[in-house]
């Protein structure tokens, strides 16, 4: 019998950015957003919240973006609504990102990843945020994790913090940042491809076909590129190349902090997330000069940006489309 497994995370993400363009929606249920929207900041609240901006984001968007700390502060009610909000998600063809930015070492690290990338885990999304600064090796159980499981990470390496520049930038042009992504480099490259090729069932898994139907069910040949609501619906080939599932954490507001720190992303083979595009001050225009080298890479999120248009979904569509727009046609993307 085949072996079934879930198509790489890399592969259903590009092929999601694709079909549906470069933007991650932030789910940030920051107690202001929630009073603008009208809604009580409790956990009734935080799952409306929630659910509105799914609604709105189906179909319209790459991936979604729970930022974890929102949901903790109500303690096991606001992870009861992360959890649903997980399982929605999936429903809706919408990759997740945890923005739980984990970080630790051992056993400890090791149930991080259990929680966030396990198939059996309630939180399981496909892809969670790191943070490698107890040393990029103290996340390889959460590295091995998602390989094993065809999730992915995002560690954390050039951030939009001015904060992050007394540790990222140590080093000047041998920097933290550099030996960051020097590391995620090194993961993509040492990544196996899964043999053969595949169709999805409806839990994610695959089942192996040929090399000419993953080609065109990635779009590569001019096949139909409708998103339809299975988001692992992806199926790749050793033949063909796609992003590795180790990505990097790098904002769009560093200006020229890559070349001041003579760091080359060309060579990185993983997606890019960008934060800091929207209400935090980078526009498209600024997502494209940082990036200039790897646009198609580029995971741009917003979230007040988006959200600040809610609670009325057609609102928060319109915004959602805006961006997205906006985004291509500063990519360059087709």
């Amino acid at each position: 019998m085949a072996e079934f497994a879930r198509v790489p995370f890399g592969a259903r993400l590009e092929r999601a950015m694709t079909v549906a363009g470069p933007l991650c929606v932030g789910i940030d249920p920051h107690p202001s957003l929630l009073d603008a929207w009208g809604l009580p900041a409790t956990a009734n609240g935080l799952e409306r919240f929630a659910l509105g901006v799914l609604e709105a984001a189906a179909e319209r968007c790459a991936a979604v973006k729970p930022q974890v700390a929102l949901f903790e502060a109500y303690g096991s009610a606001g992870f009861a609504v992360l959890e649903r909000v997980l399982r929605e998600s999936r429903a809706a063809g919408l990759l997740s990102i945890a923005d739980a930015k984990r970080g630790d070492i051992g056993s400890t690290m090791a149930a991080y990843a259990s929680a966030w990338l396990s198939d059996d885990s309630p939180l399981a999304a496909d892809a969670v945020t790191l943070s490698p600064y107890l040393g990029f090796e103290s996340l390889r159980p959460a590295l091995d994790l998602a390989r094993e499981t065809g999730r992915g990470t995002f560690v954390l390496a050039l951030t939009s913090n001015p904060e992050g520049a007394s540790v990222q930038h140590v080093g000047g042009t041998g920097s933290v940042a550099g030996s960051v992504l020097a590391a995620i480099a090194r993961e993509n490259a040492t990544a196996q491809p899964r043999p053969g090729t595949a169709s999805s069932s409806p839990d994610g898994s695959t089942a192996p076909s040929d090399g000419a139907t993953a080609a065109a069910a990635r779009g590569v040949t001019g096949a139909n590129t409708g998103a339809g609501n299975n988001r692992d619906e992806i199926v790749t080939s050793p033949s063909v190349a796609t992003l590795g599932s180790c990505g990097a954490v790098i904002g769009a507001t560093v200006g020229e902090a890559l070349a001041s720190l003579d760091i080359d992303l060309s060579t990185l083979n993983g997606p890019i997330l960008a934060p800091g595009y929207g209400a935090q001050g980078a526009d498209a225009a600024a997502v494209a000069t940082v990036f200039e080298h790897v646009r198609p890479t580029v995971l741009a999120n917003s979230s007040r940006g988006v959200l600040r248009h809610g609670p009325d979904v057609p609102a928060l569509r319109d915004a959602i489309d805006r961006s997205t727009e906006e985004l291509r046609t500063h990519l360059q993307l087709s």
